[in-house]
Formats: structure tokens, C-alpha cells, sequence
């Protein structure tokens, strides 16, 4: 152990004797009301400080009153400790006797809007039986916290974290929510927006009366002299609406800065009561029922002059602490990293003492790219080198999200296998927004770039897939291949490993929703045109398989089953197999004894796999547990256009 590291160790003990006596006396009357959960509270506590006092130290070490805002943390701890309700701190119990439960192949995601999927939190409660109907375990509802009206970034400017947005309902109904969905065996996910809060969130408010208190909990200058020193490093988020990181306010005479839109204010970590504070909210939320937390925006939470300001070290020590925090108050909470950067970046969040969970966009905008290009050689690069995660930790994996899709490879990546990431980039855009020849899909571009030509896209799955196109333009031989695309992607993503998500709508084949162009508040974003309201149409032909919503749900249906009955699918180790057809993803998954071999054809072509390969994985000898293939005399494996297999 290095000297220092061992001082620290050593001073930690040290602050802990002389705060924890503190603690006590301060707490006497909530200790002798409840001294078990004091108990509790002590135990996990002295267990976890050493850790905790570290991360603080690294962040806040250099200021005089270091401990003086770290005491005030561990009141905060200690305080919520005692307000956490009896059924949650069994649910902690249990998490700790099991703490990999995430790995299950029982837990299968959905997300959603409240508002568009149900109205509202009761509308939600009243969509139980159809969660279980479908198969969910993990239900995370998009921004649901009060927020600024009309614009507010689908819910990311939170103007409170402890009320509800009014017309969604109030913190009692999700409470409520959220031990309606425990007792049905879901948990609740929501996001935590760490980075920024909107500028009518009361802190903002008080920032902009004056107080010097509130003003240093965000970036506000009075001139351009130090923002112009950082922005000779950052890159623009929105440029559309705002040049570079900060914005000029007229009322306060000041720049404030935001990264993102002008009504969302950055917070300044450097400022210790901001990690205090932030760290209420997120306990606050904990004790309300909230089992795992979406972090929005990790890589932009640490700022420092000279730097791009994107994941920077000290961003992962924040996020650490927050594990460490809950570790000590509620640990049956997971943090999920939303980071849609670099793959070398994405992974540096996900580990047992930071985020156990990540969204996985690397996999999604390879899925969408294997489909436009009918090749896998960049999925497969991908699940062999860039998959594996740490022990204790999964990624969620999805076809699409909220948000646009953003093709996140590595240019090394595809420069070895000799693609030009730049051009590549700019076919993909191409194809989805139907502009290439031959495209099926249907999408829309998102945060247009002129000067680069770079852009996102937004569409629903089956917009994307080709259903829209199918219907309006082809005939059933589209509208087949359409469904079969869909499928196969998830199908990929039931099976990969890690927690399958499913954006709620894409499993009854919403199309895109053009109807928010005349949405003056929406109209500029084309990211609502996937942000369809449920169609209770669509949904009630969902067991009609002579439809095509009816298609696809019983085919999503049959996709979880599977995934539900084979334990080799818990956990996320793969391999990837070599099918030596460039259309025809392979990979092995191996957990509790059993071994399963998937095939994925992403080509409208047949495709043949080699006999030598069939004899390699001894395919012709394993039992067929899904799909349907087709074996010559010779011993070739013959694929169906699109066909997904799952051998034993």
C-alpha cells in the first residue's frame, strides 16, 4: 500500500471516531425511536466509510472545509437511514443476499412515457397486468419530475426532483406506483439528472435572486473571460440553438453555462454542497421506491479549464460516491451510465462500485448498421472485443430508445476493417432516412450539423425496419421482410446477454408519428416522431395474428419465453462464431452447464454456413430450440432470409 493512500486509510479511521459519537448525539431522539435502523445505518456505514471518505477527500481534499461539508453529508445519510420505509429495507436485505439478481434471464426491461403510454401515474398502476402480461421486470418511466413548460427536453430539466410534473400525478401516487409494481415483481427505474437542473428549479431561482450561495452551485461568470478559456476546448452539444457551453442571461447580467439547452443550467461539482445536495435528492428518490437510477449526461458532470470538460476522472469519482452512498442508505440501488461516447469511454463507467449497469449504444447502432450494410463484421468485432464487462455488472441492451440513434463506433474499429468511419457515417444517415438507393427504412434526421454534414436519427423500430415504407409503397413481401427485421433485432438483443429493453410500442409495430409537426413545442425535434402516444387500437389486435401488431407482439412474446426458459442466457459472457458467411452473425453463450449456439441471418437472402463449420460446432448434432434451418444432404446449413436460430 503507497504511503499516501495508507495516510488516508489511516485519517479515515480517524474522522470516523470523531464524527460517528457526533452522529449520535446529534440523532438521539430518531436513534431511541428506531435503533435498528440506527444499527443498520452504523453497520453498513463503518463497512463502506473507509471507501467514501476517500472519494470525498479525492474531490474535495484541497478546501479548508472539507470535513465540515462531509459531516453534513453523513447527517443527510443518517437522516434518510431512518425515513426509509420497513418494505425497503427488506428489499435491501434481500438484494444483499443476491446482489447479481440483474444477471437473471427473468428480468426483461420496458420504457416509456407516462403520459403517452397511460395519461398518467394511475393510468400507469391500471397497466400492471399488462406489464406482466408482457413479460417486464424492469419498468423505467421517462422524466416524470416537475419541469418547465412548454419546453423542457422531454422531462430532462427537473425543476424539482421531490414533486411530480402536476398533470402526471404526486409523489404519494408514485410511492404508491412503485410498491404496486415491487408487489408484481417489478422494479421502478427513473433518471437522475445529475449534470444540470432547469432554471426555474428553486436553487436556480434563488441564483438568480442574488444569493451567493446558490449562484456557486452553478457556473455563472460575469464576463466571457473564463468561459472563453473553456470553450477553446469544448465541442457544441445544440449548436442550432445556442454557440458553445454558455448563454447570456440579460436579468442577472451574467454567462451561465449550458451544455445543453439555454434553459438547463450545469451544476458545478467543484462546489462540494452540490454533490450534498444532489445526493439528497437521489436518497430522497431511493425511499420513494426507486430501485434503479438512470444517471443522464455522466460524462459532462466535471468541468476543468485546458479539457474537453467530457469524461474526465473526477466524473467517475463522483459517480463512485453515489454508489458508496446508497451502499450505506439503500443498497438494493443500481445506477445505470447513460454516456453515448467513444466504446473506450462507455466502458470506464461500468463496474460494481460505480454503475453496474450501462445502455449498450454500441450494440444498438451496430444491430441498425448490420441490417442497412447486410454485414456483421462490425457487430461481430464488436461482441468480441468490446462486450465483456467487469464481474458484477450487465449492460442493457435495446433497439432503439427515447432519443436518436447515433452511430457510435470506433473509427480504429472500422478502420481495420477497412471502412472509412467518415463516409460510413454519412451512408448510414443516408440509408435511414430513405434517401439511398434501396433503403427500407423511414427516418428522420435529428440535430443536422451544416458545416459537417453529421446528424442523428430518430424513427420507430418498425419505421426504421422497413413496415412503413412496406405499407404505403411495397406490397406483403415487404411487409414479411419488415416483420422478420424487427423481430431478428430483437431477438439479438433477447439473447446477447445482459437486460433486454424494450421501448413500449415497438412490440405491437408502432409506426413513426409525423402529427407532432404540428406540435408548435415539438415541431423543430424531430425526435417525437417515435415518441408516439399508445394506440389502444394497435394494442387490442395484439393477440390477432392476422394483423401485423398481433404479428409482432406474439413473435415478441415467443422471443421472451425463450429467454425466460433457458438459464444459459443469464449472465453476459459470449462468443463469437465464425460462420464465414459475411450476412450470418454467430455467438455462444455458456452459463450453468449449458451451452446455446445463435445464428442471425441479416440478409433478405438465404445464406449457407459451411459444413466444416457446421462440424465444428456440431450443429447438425444439437438440438433446434428456436428457428427454423434448413440442412443439405452434404451438410451445408441453409439460413431463411432474416431467420434467427437457437441451437442446444
Amino acid at each position: 500500500m503507497k504511503a499516501g493512500i495508507l495516510d488516508l486509510h489511516r485519517e479515515a479511521s480517524r474522522v470516523l471516531a470523531r464524527l460517528l459519537p457526533n452522529l449520535e448525539q446529534e440523532l438521539t431522539v430518531s436513534i431511541q425511536g428506531d435503533p435498528q435502523a440506527w444499527q443498520a445505518f452504523k453497520q453498513h456505514l463503518e463497512t463502506h466509510f473507509d471507501h467514501l471518505f476517500q472519494l470525498y477527500h479525492r474531490l474535495y481534499g484541497k478546501r479548508y472545509d472539507m470535513l465540515y461539508h462531509f459531516e453534513n453529508l453523513l447527517k443527510s445519510m443518517a437522516q434518510a437511514s431512518f425515513e426509509r420505509p420497513a418494505d425497503l429495507r427488506e428489499l435491501d436485505r434481500q438484494r444483499e443476499q443476491n446482489p447479481l439478481w440483474f444477471q437473471s434471464n427473468q428480468v426483461l426491461g420496458g420504457v416509456c412515457y407516462v403520459d403517452l403510454f397511460a395519461g398518467n401515474l394511475e393510468g400507469i398502476r391500471s397497466k400492471i397486468p399488462y406489464f406482466k402480461e408482457l413479460g417486464l421486470t424492469y419498468l423505467h418511466l421517462m422524466p416524470l419530475f416537475k419541469m418547465p413548460e412548454p419546453e423542457n427536453d422531454g422531462g430532462y430539466a427537473v425543476s424539482s426532483f421531490r414533486e411530480v410534473h402536476p398533470p402526471l400525478g404526486s409523489m404519494a401516487e408514485l410511492a404508491l406506483l412503485s410498491r404496486e409494481l415491487r408487489a408484481a415483481g417489478i422494479s421502478l427505474v427513473l433518471d437522475l439528472v445529475i449534470n444540470h437542473t432547469s432554471d426555474e428549479h428553486e436553487w436556480a431561482l434563488k441564483a438568480k435572486a442574488g444569493d451567493p450561495d446558490y449562484r456557486d452551485m452553478y457556473g455563472i461568470f460575469p464576463d466571457r473571460t473564463v468561459p472563453d478559456l473553456y470553450e477553446k476546448n469544448l465541442r457544441e452539444i445544440f449548436p442550432d440553438e445556442h454557440p458553445g457551453a454558455f448563454t447570456w442571461f440579460e436579468d442577472i447580467n451574467s454567462w451561465v453555462w449550458t451544455t445543453f439547452h439555454s434553459y438547463q443550467w450545469d451544476l458545478d461539482y467543484s462546489n462540494p454542497v452540490v454533490f450534498n445536495r444532489v445526493s439528497e435528492e437521489m436518497l430522497f428518490l431511493a425511499n420513494q421506491g426507486v430501485e434503479i437510477f438512470r444517471l443522464d449526461a455522466v460524462a459532462f458532470i466535471w468541468k476543468e479549464l485546458g479539457t474537453s470538460c467530457e469524461n474526465l476522472p473526477e466524473a467517475h469519482t463522483i459517480l463512485q460516491g453515489f454508489n458508496a452512498i446508497t451502499q450505506v442508505v439503500a443498497p438494493s440501488i443500481l445506477f445505470k451510465s447513460e454516456a453515448i461516447v467513444h466504446p473506450d469511454e462507455v466502458i470506464k463507467y461500468i463496474s460494481p462500485l460505480e454503475c453496474q449497469l450501462s445502455y449498450n449504444p454500441l450494440l444498438m447502432a451496430l444491430l441498425w448498421n448490420s441490417l442497412a450494410t447486410r454485414e456483421v463484421n462490425l457487430l461481430s468485432q464488436a461482441l468480441e472485443e468490446r462486450f465483456e464487462l467487469p464481474e458484477g455488472t450487465a449492460w442493457v441492451n435495446y433497439v432503439r430508445c427515447h432519443d436518436d440513434i447515433g452511430w457510435t463506433f470506433s473509427d480504429e474499429d472500422a478502420a481495420r476493417l477497412g471502412i472509412n468511419a467518415y463516409d460510413h457515417r454519412r451512408f448510414l444517415n443516408e440509408f435511414y432516412r430513405g434517401r439511398f438507393t434501396g433503403s427500407f427504412a423511414r427516418g428522420l434526421p435529428f440535430q443536422e450539423n451544416p458545416k459537417t454534414g453529421d446528424c442523428r436519427i430518430s424513427a420507430t423500430c418498425a419505421s426504421l425496419a422497413g413496415l412503413e415504407k412496406a405499407l404505403i409503397e411495397e406490397g406483403p413481401e415487404e411487409v414479411e421482410l419488415a416483420i422478420k427485421r424487427i423481430l431478428l433485432l430483437h431477438f439479438v438483443v433477447m439473447t446477447a446477454g445482459g437486460i433486454p429493453l424494450i421501448y413500449l410500442g415497438d412490440e405491437i409495430a408502432t409506426l413513426n408519428d409525423y402529427s407532432y409537426l404540428e406540435d408548435p413545442e415539438h415541431k423543430n425535434d424531430s425526435r417525437w416522431v417515435h415518441r408516439a402516444a399508445a394506440d389502444p387500437e394497435r394494442y387490442s389486435q395484439r393477440m390477432d395474428a392476422n394483423t401485423i401488431p398481433g404479428r409482432v407482439f406474439q413473435g415478441m412474446r415467443e422471443l421472451i419465453a425463450l429467454r425466460k426458459a433457458l438459464p444459459g442466457l443469464a449472465g453476459g459472457k459470449l462468443e463469437v462464431i465464425d460462420t464465414r458467411s459475411g450476412s450470418v452473425l454467430g455467438f455462444a453463450r455458456v452459463n450453468q452447464g449449458e451451452q446455446l449456439l445463435i445464428l442471425a441471418n441479416f440478409s433478405e437472402r438465404e445464406h449457407a454456413i459451411p459444413e466444416w463449420v457446421v462440424r465444428q460446432n456440431m450443429l447438425d448434432h444439437r438440438s433446434i430450440l428456436f428457428g427454423k434451418p434448413e440442412f443439405t444432404e452434404g451438410g451445408t446449413l441453409w439460413l431463411p432470409p432474416y431467420e434467427c436460430v437457437m441451437f442446444g
